[in-house]
Formats: structure tokens, sequence, C-alpha cells
């Protein structure tokens, strides 16, 4: 018996089990892996392939993100194409290993040095069924859940969520961005905005897959006052690297310094649908875009990038609101609270829950579902809220809300808040 006859076994058993973990909606990755390096079209420098299950224009298809040192390349198939190239790549032992996981199964696909095949099914480590988890939950599938949560601190629970990380530590962009030595190893100093940087994901990662957007393989993703770009990149990397989205992302940056090595980390990876650019918020019109992206916007800077992304449509919206500066000099402090508003802290206090919580009504009033959140402070501030928006899939009427706006604004004596009068000077809410 030759030894194509022996492998046909193994390889129709290894068909049949990714074409069913696809079809039930199971398949969570697929990883080609040890490539030979002598497939010309792939070139010798791959590293290996990532596949994943996407729909596309109301289709199944097959994502693969090819990973090569310096850059990736993603190609999307009709499924029984993908599943055919897959096979390709087996028959002609491109690469030795290919692993597919399963939230229950890993189902690994081996060639000896002989060139023998073997398939062998098992139950994925505790690391890997939480990585996969994760991983479902961030893509909606059927099955998963996709919940917008504070970050655990402290305890077991924080703890084992800790284990699973949405990007790894061996992507370029963070040894570029100085997260990582060249040996991938994460810089001691940096592990506070590593932690930041997965939670951002995750967060996104879960908004994303209760949007507009959870089945759109087009995403345009525009980050303002994204300063070094670590939440910008990981971001772009995350769509494209880990779900294999045709994403585009766009850092908006004042500062010329930061744009510029943002551009020279763009352009020495070769990063595709990537881009920074140096602009102001208040100036800023993009085209069009999906998701907008707004960390340590000072004072009204945050009801501009506010307003901005409910002008433009997005679909989802995220601030992290600094320097409450607006309200605080307005507020009369009603009777009940005048003793306990008397002292400075608690007036600041006050002002800061009554801003963002207007800004949180007022995203209502616009469509949109909002949470209000505790996140990972910034290494520059010690701000650590979240205003996370998703745009309603069916709209609702607005009176009530607008209603409340009205009386809380009465009640504190506030006669201005900019994003309602932005709202207000566009036709977006009744004047």
């Amino acid at each position: 018996m030759s030894q194509d006859e022996a492998n046909a076994a193994p390889l129709s058993r290894f068909r049949d089990l990714l074409s069913q973990s696809v079809a039930q909606g199971r398949c969570d990755k697929l990883v080609m892996a040890n490539y030979q390096g002598d497939d010309a079209q792939l070139g010798p420098d791959l590293q290996r392939v990532l596949v994943r299950p996407v729909e596309l224009k109301g289709q199944p298809h097959l994502s693969f993100v090819l990973r090569y040192p310096t850059k990736d390349i993603t190609k999307n198939l009709p499924l029984a194409e993908g599943i055919a190239h897959v096979m390709g790549w087996a028959q002609a032992q491109t690469f030795r290993n290919a692993h597919l996981h399963t939230p229950t199964e890993e189902v690994q696909l081996a060639f000896s040095k002989k060139g023998k095949a073997s398939v062998r099914v098992g139950k994925p480590s505790n690391a890997e069924a939480a990585q996969a988890r994760a991983e479902a939950a961030a893509a909606g599938r059927p099955g998963s859940a996709a919940v917008v949560s504070a970050p655990a601190e402290a305890g077991s629970a924080g703890h084992n969520r800790d284990k699973h990380r949405f990007l790894e530590l061996s992507r370029p962009f963070l040894h570029e961005l100085g997260v990582t030595d060249a040996h991938g190893q994460l810089i001691p100093a940096m592990s506070r905005k590593w932690k930041q940087i997965n939670k951002f994901v995750e967060v996104f990662a879960a908004a994303l897959a209760r949007s507009p957007l959870a089945e759109q393989n087009q995403i345009h993703v525009v980050d303002f006052g994204s300063g070094k770009g670590y939440l910008t990149f990981a971001i772009h990397d995350w769509l494209r690297h880990s779900m294999g989205r045709d994403a585009r992302v766009t850092g908006v940056e004042l500062r010329d310094e930061l744009v510029k090595l943002c551009q020279g980390v763009i352009g020495k990876l070769q990063l595709e649908g990537m881009d920074y650019e140096q602009g102001d918020v208040r100036e800023y019109h993009p085209t069009a875009l999906n998701v907008m992206i707004a960390l340590h916007a000072c004072d009204v800077a945050t009801d501009y990038a506010i307003h901005l992304g409910i002008r433009a449509g997005a679909e989802i919206i995220m601030c992290s609101p600094c320097c409450h500066k607006q309200i605080r000099p307005q507020l009369l402090s009603p009777h009940p609270l005048r003793p306990i508003l008397q002292h400075g802290i608690h007036l600041g206090q006050e002002a800061e829950m009554l801003t963002d919580g207007l800004r949180a009504m007022l995203l209502d009033a616009a469509g949109y579902d909002t949470q209000v959140f505790e996140f990972i402070s910034l290494e520059h501030t010690n701000k650590n809220k979240m205003i996370l928006a998703v745009k309603r899939a069916k709209a609702k009427s607005n009176d009530e809300v607008v209603a409340q706006i009205k009386d809380i604004k009465a009640f504190y004596g506030i006669q201005d808040q900019c994003l309602e009068s932005l709202l207000k000077a566009d036709g977006l809410l009744p004047a």
C-alpha cells in the first residue's frame, strides 16, 4: 500500500470533523503549523495559518490569516472552497500539523517524519477551553455569552480570567511600541499597559458581538486622541489578524511627534488597513465610520467626539471622559444636597456624575443602548470610567428620556451642556 493510500482514511476523517464543526457552528479556529517552506505561492517565511469561520454577505466563508514575521495576509474563501484549500495543504503535507479547536474537542492532524498521517481527538486543556469561549463570545457565535463587565482586579475569578488574552505577546506591533522586548517577552514596566490593552479589546469584542456590525466584514474604526497608539494598533491587530475582518483603523492625534512615530511603525510592519493622521476631534470630518473611540478626551472634547460619532452613524461609541469642567460652575447645589455639596471634592464628584450621566442619557435619546462602568485607568490619568454605546437595531421613542434630561437640568440649574447643544443644532434632538 502506498503512503497516499495509507493516509486516505485519516485525511478523510479530518475533513469530516472539520466540515461538521463548521456546519454545526462549533469551529472556533483551525491552526495550520509546522510549515515545510516548500510552497512557491506561500513563500519560505510563512510561520503558520489561522483559519476561522465568518459570514460574508449572508454566506458562510473561511477566513485565512497567513502569518509572516512582519505582516499578515488575510484571504476569505467560500466555505466549500476554503475546506478544499485546507485539505489541499494537508494532502501535500505543506504543514506537518493542523489543530482544530472546538468548545469541547481538540482535533490534531499530524504527519510523522516519514509522512504518515494520524488524527487524534481529545479534550481541550483548561487554557484552550477558556480561550475558545472568549473567542466565541467575541465572535458572537450561538451559545456564547457576550457580556460587558468591569475588570476584575482581585480574587480568584479575576486571576482566572487573566490567564487568557485576546492578543499574543509575539505580535510585532507590541515590540515596536515598547511593550515587549526583542524576544517577545513582556517588559515588566508595561504589565499594566498589557492588561489594559487586553481588557480594552475584550470590551470592544463584546460590544461588536451585540452590535449591527456583528456579521459585517468591512469595519472602519476611528480613534481620536490615539496618542502612541497602543489601543489603536491592538484593535487593528485583533480585527484583522485574530478575527479576519477587512478592517480599516485610523488613529487621529494632535501631537505631530506621535503621529510620525506611529506612521513609522505602520510603514515598518507594512500594516494594511491602518493609518495615522494629525487632527482635532472638533475639526475632523471622516467620510464614514463604524466605531468611534475617544479615550481621555478632556472636558467638552468628549462631547464633540460623541457628537461626531452620532452624526456619522457609528454603530459603536467608546469614550473614557476626563476633566469635567463645563457643568461644575453651573450647579446650584439644590436644597437637600447643599450641606453635602459645600465640600469641593463632593461638588467635583457630583459634576462628574451629572456630566457623564447626561451624556449617557443623550446617547440613549439618539438611539443607542448605553453603559457606564469602571475601566482600567490610563497611565496618564486616574480616571477609570468608560461610556460604551451600541446603536439599536430598532428605533424607539426618545420622548421620555428627553423629558428626564430637562428635569435633571432644571433641578441642578444647568443651563448648557455641550453635547445636547451640538445635537440640537443638528436637529438630532428637539430644540
